[in-house]
């Protein structure tokens, strides 16, 4: 599959999870909906990522600390759901998760 359009579902699905963290984290009407899009976004940027991750060798172990951020990432609401930390603290924490995730998968530094 052409990398552009991998590297735009992969953007695609990090927006939508973020859209849900936040919409999550903030409360309101739909939190129903909010935790399925945290879900399917999530495994889009699995499955995207892993596809991508296919084209450049998997020899490099950046990836495999962006899988550590992505777990907490996934967990992120329920350390907020169940008080172990506030939701502010989660967001700043998911935001610089989100952060060094792109600076890994643009710079692959090892």
């Amino acid at each position: 599959m052409d990398p552009i359009i991998l590297k735009t579902l992969h953007l695609a699905g990090v927006i939508a999870l973020f859209t849900s963290l936040g919409a999550t984290l903030l409360g309101g009407s739909g939190k129903k909906g909010a935790s399925m899009l945290h879900g399917i976004s999530l495994v889009l940027i699995l499955l995207v990522g892993f596809a991508m991750l296919k084209k450049p060798p998997m020899g490099q172990s950046w990836w495999m600390i962006k899988l550590g951020l992505w777990l907490f990432l996934g967990v992120a609401p329920i350390l907020a759901k169940r008080k172990v930390l506030p939701g502010s603290i989660v967001l700043v924490l998911s935001i610089a998760a989100a952060v060094t995730a792109a600076w890994l998968g643009l710079a692959k530094p090892f």
